[in-house]
């Protein structure tokens, strides 16, 4: 089982499908780590080639074994548009602790439309020198004896 943070720096996309017709697209992305989401920052007006440059961190414990990314195109006054998603394998960045920015597919309808950039770290929980995890309560430790 894994337990710590893991760190998901989001720095664009190149080569999305286009789902505005008339005007570039303001994409944005969910994060989804099991339960955990996040959500970054619109991208107005950029496009299929969007930047974010945001960094994003969630608890991991249990197991964990991918990351799910999926891109959306925010429309004032309608439902937004699904624009394509990536599926993330984790257990590289468990065994590497740090994989530096990485390009990966992203895919509608099992089709390839273009590609997503990420950066992932991973920095497991502390384990005390009698091995058992300790709770951090507020910046103290508290002992589990």
């Amino acid at each position: 089982m894994r337990h710590g943070s893991l760190e998901v720096l989001l720095i664009g996309a190149k080569g999305l499908e286009n789902s505005d017709f008339l005007n570039n697209m303001d994409p944005y992305v969910i994060i989804t780590c099991r339960t955990q989401e996040k959500k970054s920052s619109v991208a107005s007006g950029m496009g299929t080639e969007p930047e974010w440059n945001e960094t994003f961190v969630f608890n991991v414990s249990g197991d964990v074994t991918e990351l799910s990314i999926k891109i959306l195109d925010s429309d004032m006054g309608n439902a937004d548009d699904f624009v394509g998603q990536a599926k993330i394998p984790l257990e590289a960045v468990f065994e590497e602790r740090k994989i530096p920015p990485t390009a990966y597919n992203v895919v509608k309808d099992e089709k390839f439309y273009g590609h997503i950039r990420v950066g992932l770290t991973f920095t497991p929980e502390a384990i005390n020198d009698r091995g058992v995890e300790e709770e951090s309560y507020g910046g103290w430790k508290q002992s589990t004896y």
